[in-house]
């Protein structure tokens, strides 16, 4: 299989093992953390997993230890978004490269491309961005990170929130500029909106479309939406993130690109981290450490990070060299799919949440995997979808947390671990 990979080392270290008292996590230690004691446990003991937005203060990026270390049984499961947003923006430098004269549409010796932000608050956006901007040169730093907020229309090169960058192919000298940002938020304050971004690029089609040389999205999901709605059928290439089933298969009808998360080994550690809290192992185990049934997930498509008490999946490039690699966008991990034996490992149950019943990663990706992995780990899951807008669309459908074992919780604002914590005691 042709994956584009990078491989990064596991970080182990010390933990919050309780008042007072620290413990070797994440390395395959035996007692690594204390065990939740399923039903019997008080709220404030059982099993709480963040996922896929980590909390963290959304204008500075900053995480928030505070929900972080709410017990000794908290962590937080996603991805390595820096590492994944530098892995978005170096596929789209290296399309560029390889196709510079034919890209420049209408001959101005200008590559212009037009960016579909997210969410201007969220971590995983904001590295995306970064990530594009760095690779193609049209980053300004500040305070020494890049600039991260849409640019609205910058067809003139004047913005000072990003800049005009050149690159050279085969003797020629083309200036990169980003023609146009925003984030695609719709009138009820929803955020990742894909009609919003494939009406937007329709509007910027009629302004300025024979400068737009390349479409790029922070999500598969508004990448389609404006692959559909005009770069398709204007050849334009399109780059997106999350490897969607559907955005994989367009690949073949001329999307450009995307960037897996690797969603199955996410899923996959959002619940079997729950499963080993309950069972009082090794949080290794099943993970970086093969269980009794075999099921391990290998060191290059996950690290720990102890300080941050979370566990990141590496991100693959999918491009028209692999994209039948990933078709299947539900296909659990290889070598972690193996029924545990209900009797070592007895049923428990779990509330989980999803931030946006509309979000197409999520429901068409994420929770389809959850939903084989719950029965590989013996796990009952109450799934509860929020509205992507109000945080009450969630918290308001937590109202015993005693009849659960352990939480999964993937919060609409970043911000608002609170807002869970505290309902969980």
């Amino acid at each position: 299989m042709d994956l584009t990979r990078r491989n990064f080392v596991k970080v182990c270290g010390l933990g919050l093992a309780g008042a007072g008292t620290v413990a070797l996590v994440g390395c395959g230690g035996e007692g690594t953390d204390t065990p939740a004691g399923g039903g019997s446990a008080s709220g404030n003991t059982k099993p709480v997993i963040f996922y896929n937005r980590q909390p963290s203060n959304s204008t500075t990026g900053e995480l928030d230890m505070e929900t972080l270390n709410y017990n000794e049984n908290t962590y937080y499961v996603g991805f390595d978004a820096t590492q994944g947003g530098d892995l978005q923006g170096t596929m789209v430098l290296d399309y560029i490269k390889a196709h510079a004269a034919d890209l420049d549409r209408n001959g101005d010796g200008i590559i212009g491309y037009v960016l579909a932000v997210g969410d201007i608050g969220h971590n995983d956006s904001i590295a995306r961005t970064r990530g594009v901007r760095r690779a193609l040169g049209t980053g300004i730093e500040k305070d020494g990170n890049i600039i991260s907020d849409p640019v609205g229309v910058n067809t003139d090169g004047s913005s000072d929130v990003v800049q005009d960058a050149t690159l050279d192919v085969n003797g020629t000298t083309y200036t990169i500029r980003e023609l146009a940002s925003q984030e695609m938020k719709n009138q009820t304050g929803a955020t990742w909106d894909a009609a919003t971004a494939g009406n937007t690029l329709t509007s910027w089609a009629s302004s300025f479309g024979d400068q737009i040389d390349v479409v790029v999205s922070n999500n598969d999901g508004m990448g389609m939406s404006m692959f559909n709605s005009w770069s398709g059928a204007e050849n334009v290439p399109t780059f997106g993130y999350d490897a969607n089933s559907d955005a994989v298969a367009a690949i073949a009808d001329g999307y450009a690109g995307t960037i897996s998360q690797n969603p199955a080994v996410q899923a996959y550690l959002t619940l079997r981290l729950i499963r080993n809290l309950l069972d009082g192992v090794d949080i290794d185990t099943g993970i970086g450490t093969a269980d009794e049934a075999g099921n391990v997930i290998a060191a290059e498509d996950f690290t720990y990070n102890a300080d941050q008490r979370s566990y990141y999946a590496m991100n693959l490039a999918v491009t028209s060299d692999n994209y039948e690699d990933f078709l299947d966008a539900t296909a659990v991990y290889e070598t972690a799919q193996t029924q545990l034996d209900e009797a070592d490992h007895p049923n428990k149950r779990v509330w989980l949440n999803t931030y946006n019943a509309a979000d197409n990663f999520l429901g068409s990706t994420y929770k389809p995997l959850l939903e084989k992995y719950d029965d590989l780990l013996n796990l009952t899951v109450d799934y509860v979808d929020g509205d992507g807008q109000s945080e009450s669309s969630v918290t308001n459908r937590l109202g015993n947390p005693g009849e659960y074992d352990a939480f999964a919780i993937n919060m609409i604002k970043t911000d608002n671990g609170a807002s869970y914590t505290q309902l969980l005691g």
